[in-house]
């Protein structure tokens, strides 16, 4: 069985300070098999972390759309934010990407998602994401693994890391795959480890903003 952490960022978000080699290294010490890095609205970060430790990364990306959040895995090509849910998906069924969906009844994040407009992307996505460490209101995840399991769609969860000492909060435990292909056919077998982390815990994501309005040179494309 491998270990996944299917969410977590790098400097390349905005609201992360977590350079790509502290986070490898962070996955290595922890007993990490794999890892998706899924920043917001780019794959720079996950980019740099793939060429430090190829095995051990999975490029994917956490997509803004005009509806909600979709966190996808095995991203060749970068997806801009704010197009609709339906032309993100169509861009990455293209890819042959894993896709998920992010946190998607959290009320608290501008990428919840309403259960109308969940309903029709359904069809179209291979999970939801049914716990992360970051949902502040415990009824979020819950609604979220109640949603899943009415309409029998997979599960994915994740620490949605934006700092290094929050990954592997939540790990999925996976039989040994390769590619999107290998995940889809191994995903609905996934064991959970789940754990919430406080509110404080956002407090590391607030940092990392205002450091970087106070010092844009911070910002992974200022640095490249």
């Amino acid at each position: 069985m491998l270990h996944l952490e299917f969410h977590c960022h790098t400097i390349a978000s905005k609201d992360s300070l977590t350079h790509p080699r502290d986070l490898v290294e962070t996955c290595r010490r922890k007993g990490i098999d794999r890892v998706v890095v899924t920043d917001h609205n780019t794959i720079a970060g996950a980019r740099a972390a793939q060429a430090l430790d190829p095995e051990l990364v999975i490029v994917g990306e956490e997509i803004l759309t005009t509806r909600g959040e979709i966190l996808a895995a095995f991203v060749m090509e970068e997806i801009p934010a704010r197009l609709t849910p339906q032309e993100t998906i169509q861009r990455l069924k293209e890819q042959g990407a894993f896709i998920s969906v992010s946190h998607p009844f959290d009320e608290f994040r501008e990428g919840g998602w309403a259960e109308d407009d969940l309903l029709d992307i359904l069809p179209y996505v291979d999970a939801i994401e049914i716990y992360n460490s970051r949902c502040m209101v415990p009824r979020f995840n819950r609604a979220a693994k109640q949603f899943a399991e009415e309409h029998n769609i997979a599960g994915t969860v994740g620490s949605d890391a934006h700092a290094a000492f929050e990954v592997g909060r939540s790990l999925l435990r996976l039989e040994q795959f390769e590619g999107p292909d290998g995940m889809r056919k191994v995903i609905r077998n996934a064991q959970f480890e789940t754990r919430w982390s406080p509110p404080w815990f956002h407090l590391a994501s607030r940092f990392a903003v205002l450091r970087k309005r106070l010092n844009p040179s911070l910002d992974m494309q200022n640095q490249a």
